[in-house]
C-alpha cells in the first residue's frame, strides 16, 4: 500500500493540475474580444474617439449651386503651391543616384504612405488557396475565348466567424501559341463558388452600352484579361449596394468583416492599419500569385487598371507591388493622381467623411481635423502626396487616363491636379533610367495638352480622351504604346 499511495496522488494530482488548465482555457476563450459589427460610420467614429478628434472640417459638396459647392476655379486651386520634396531625403540629403532612391529615399515614401495615408497590410494576413472553379469556352466578338473562373478561399481558422474570398476570372484567346501579356482590372464577377453566373438588376457579365468590351478589345489585341472582384475581398462601406455585384454575404461588417476584419478577429482598426484600398491591392497581388501559375499567361507582362475608386486602388497596387509590369490608372482624382495640396474639386476632408474614410488608414482622419487634442491640420500637413504615389511606380510604364467633364468626368476629379502630380513624379522616373513626358518638372506652370493629344513617348504617360468616367477610349492607345516599350 505504501508503494500504491504515492501513484495514487500524483494520479489526483494531475487530475487537478488539468482541471485547473482547463479552467484558465476556458476563461481564457471567454475573456477574447467576440466579433463586432461595425458599419463604416461606427469604424469611423471609434477611430475619431482614437485619434482624440473632436471635429472635422466638412467636405465641399459636388453641386455647384450648393453653398458649400467644390472649387472649379484654376485661379483658387493652389493654396499650398509648394509640394514635399521628391527628391530629397528627410535628413536634407538629396536624391542623385538609383542606389539612394531604392536603398533611402522610395522606403521613405513608403513609411509615410502607410503609416499616414494607406496604411499597414498586417504581418498576420491569412494564406490564400485558389481554385479553378469552371472552364467556359465562348466568343467576344469574332475571337474565340476561354474564360476560367477562379476563387481563392483564404484561411479563417483563427477567426472562423468571418469568411473571405477573391473571386477572379481570366479571358485568353483560345488559339494564342504562346502565353499571352494580360491586364488585370479592378470590377466585378458574375459567379458564385460554384463557377455559374447569377444575374442582379438585369445586368450579367461583360459588355453593355453597344460597343465592345474592354475584355474583347484586349483579346482581339492578342492580350488577356483578368478581372479581380474588389468587393469580394473588401467591401465598399459594407452596403447592400456593393453586396450585389457579389456573392451573398451576411450584412453589415463595414471594416470588421472581409480580409481587413479577418486579420483584426472582427475588431476595429488601429490608425495605422489598412484601408480598402490597400485591401483591394493585396487581393490584386494574390490575383498576380495566381497568374504567375497560369502558362496561359506571360507573368512577366501582367498590368493593374481601374477607374475611378479602381483607378486608386489601381495606382496603389502598381506603387507596393514591384511585380506588376505596367498600370493604367484611369480617373482615379483625390486619393489616386490628383494632388492633395490643390483647393479644386474633391478634398483631404471629402476623403474623411464616411463615404471615403474606409479606403484611407484612420490616420488619415488627422488631415482633415479641426478641434483635436492635437489641433488642427489640412493637407498641407500632409508628408506626402501624390506625386510621390506615382513615383513609386518608376521606371516601370505608367499611363495617366482621363475624360473631360463634358461627358462625365467631372471637374470633381481635378484632371489638371494630376497632370501636376505626373509632371511632380517626372524626376524619379528619369534617375531610374525611364522617359518622362517631354515637359519641364514646373508643376505649377505646366498645363495640360489638349483633349486626345498623345503624351506616350516615355515611361510615364499621359492622355485625356474626349469621352467619360471610363478608360475604355484609352486602351487601344495603351495597349499600342505597352506593346511599343516592350519592342524596344
Amino acid at each position: 500500500m505504501l508503494k500504491v499511495k504515492p501513484r495514487i496522488d500524483i494520479a489526483c494530482l494531475l487530475v487537478a493540475l488539468s482541471s485547473v488548465v482547463v479552467a484558465q482555457d476556458s476563461q481564457q476563450v471567454s475573456t477574447t474580444p467576440k466579433p463586432v459589427v461595425f458599419d463604416t460610420r461606427q469604424d469611423r467614429q471609434n477611430m475619431l474617439d482614437q485619434l482624440e478628434i473632436t471635429k472635422l472640417r466638412p467636405g465641399k459638396s459636388g453641386n455647384e449651386d450648393d453653398p458649400n459647392a467644390a472649387n472649379t476655379d484654376e485661379s483658387k486651386a493652389n493654396p499650398y503651391p509648394k509640394l514635399p520634396e521628391l527628391m530629397t531625403m528627410k535628413d536634407g540629403t538629396q536624391v542623385t543616384t538609383p542606389e539612394q532612391w531604392w536603398k533611402q529615399r522610395r522606403p521613405e515614401i513608403v513609411e509615410d504612405f502607410e503609416r499616414e495615408v494607406l496604411g499597414r497590410v498586417p504581418d498576420n494576413v491569412p494564406d490564400v488557396e485558389w481554385k479553378l472553379l469552371k472552364t467556359v469556352e465562348k466568343k467576344l466578338g469574332e475571337t474565340d475565348v476561354i474564360e476560367k473562373r477562379l476563387a481563392a478561399t483564404v484561411d479563417n481558422s483563427d477567426c472562423p466567424e468571418i469568411h473571405a474570398y477573391i473571386f477572379m476570372s481570366l479571358i485568353v484567346p483560345k488559339d494564342a501559341k504562346k502565353p499571352v501579356p494580360t491586364l488585370m482590372q479592378f470590377g466585378f464577377t458574375w459567379f458564385g463558388l460554384d463557377g455559374e453566373e447569377f444575374e442582379v438588376g438585369g445586368r450579367r457579365g461583360f459588355g453593355g452600352g453597344g460597343g465592345p468590351s474592354k475584355e474583347q478589345l484586349l483579346v482581339e489585341a492578342g492580350w488577356g484579361c483578368a478581372t479581380v472582384n474588389a468587393y469580394s475581398v473588401q467591401e465598399d462601406n459594407g452596403g447592400e449596394t456593393e453586396r450585389r455585384f457579389g456573392p451573398p454575404r451576411p450584412p453589415g461588417g463595414g471594416l470588421t468583416r472581409g480580409i481587413i476584419g479577418l486579420t483584426n478577429k472582427g475588431q476595429p482598426r488601429k490608425p495605422d492599419d489598412w484601408g480598402a484600398l490597400r485591401a483591394w491591392a493585396w487581393g490584386a497581388s494574390r490575383g498576380l500569385d495566381y497568374l504567375e501559375s497560369d502558362t496561359d499567361v506571360d507573368a512577366k507582362r501582367v498590368g493593374i487598371d481601374g477607374v475611378s475608386r479602381f483607378g486608386k486602388a489601381a495606382l496603389v497596387t502598381m506603387a507596393f507591388d514591384q511585380r506588376f509590369a505596367t498600370v493604367l490608372v484611369g480617373s482615379s482624382g483625390e486619393g489616386g493622381a490628383s494632388l492633395y495640396r490643390r483647393n479644386f474639386g474633391e478634398s483631404v476632408e471629402n476623403l474623411a467623411s464616411s463615404g471615403g474614410y474606409h479606403w484611407m488608414a484612420g490616420n488619415f482622419l488627422k488631415y482633415a481635423a479641426e478641434e483635436s487634442s492635437f489641433g488642427s491640420k489640412d493637407a498641407s500637413d500632409l508628408p506626402v502626396d501624390a506625386h510621390m504615389l506615382i513615383a513609386l511606380c518608376a521606371p516601370r510604364p505608367t499611363f495617366i487616363s482621363y475624360g473631360i467633364p463634358e461627358k462625365g468626368d467631372a471637374h470633381w476629379l481635378d484632371q489638371q491636379g494630376s497632370f501636376m502630380a505626373a509632371v511632380a513624379a517626372q524626376p524619379a522616373f528619369r534617375l531610374l533610367g525611364a522617359r518622362d513626358l517631354g515637359r519641364s518638372d514646373d508643376y505649377m506652370q505646366e498645363k495640360m495638352p489638349p483633349v486626345n493629344t498623345d503624351l506616350l513617348d516615355g515611361e510615364i504617360a499621359w492622355r485625356q480622351h474626349d469621352g467619360g468616367h471610363t478608360d475604355m477610349p484609352n486602351i487601344p492607345h495603351f495597349i499600342k504604346w505597352m506593346e511599343r516599350l516592350w519592342e524596344e
